[in-house]
């Protein structure tokens, strides 16, 4: 039985995958990856596949085995932090890095930029998050309108209170209107 890849159209057989040890590998890995971003990593892998040939099954297995972990832990280590990357931000990660394929310098060496693109996500979301956690602090609680648009409840106004009549008189005989 022969396979078809549906992105570099190259054509493979059941038994060679099965004999092949990265291949059975990769086949067993990918079997592991979350349905919605299937289709997304193969174009992801194939920007690693070199120009005059193709991706061989060591480095597909490589490349899944690279981001199968980070994809189930929903976080990735970048610049000696942890940030969150929940699937939304791959897919996002894996449009963008689609999208933009004609900027790249192919094939890809690393993940570096997936990362990067993954870091810039979370960092996006964590200021959005401490943006509002400051709005909370600064003016009270957060009402939300009938809109998407969120109104900020402004402090409660100091009722004035009356003047002790120890002061008034005070003042009164200082200005000399109590003569």
């Amino acid at each position: 039985m022969k396979f078809t890849c549906p992105n570099c159209y190259e054509t493979l057989s059941l038994a060679a995958l099965i004999e092949h040890d990265a291949a059975r590998e990769a086949v067993r890995l990918a079997l592991e990856f979350p349905a919605p971003l299937g289709k997304q990593f193969l174009q992801y892998a194939s920007l690693f596949k070199p120009a005059q040939r193709a991706l061989s099954m060591d480095r597909f297995a490589s490349i899944l085995n690279d981001l199968l972990p980070m994809i189930k832990a929903a976080q990735i280590e970048r610049n000696g932090r942890l940030w969150p990357a929940p699937q939304s931000y791959w897919s996002q990660a894996f449009d963008s890095m689609l999208s933009g394929r004609d900027k790249l310098s192919l094939p890809l060496k690393s993940h570096g930029y997936l990362l990067e693109i993954l870091a810039g996500f979370a960092n996006k979301a964590e200021a959005k998050a401490e943006t509002k956690h400051e709005q909370t602090r600064k003016y009270g609680e957060i009402n939300h309108a009938a809109t998407d648009h969120v109104v900020a409840s402004a402090p409660a106004k100091k009722a004035k209170s009356t003047m002790p009549d120890n002061v008034k008189a005070t003042l009164d005989k200082l200005t000399g209107k109590g003569l």
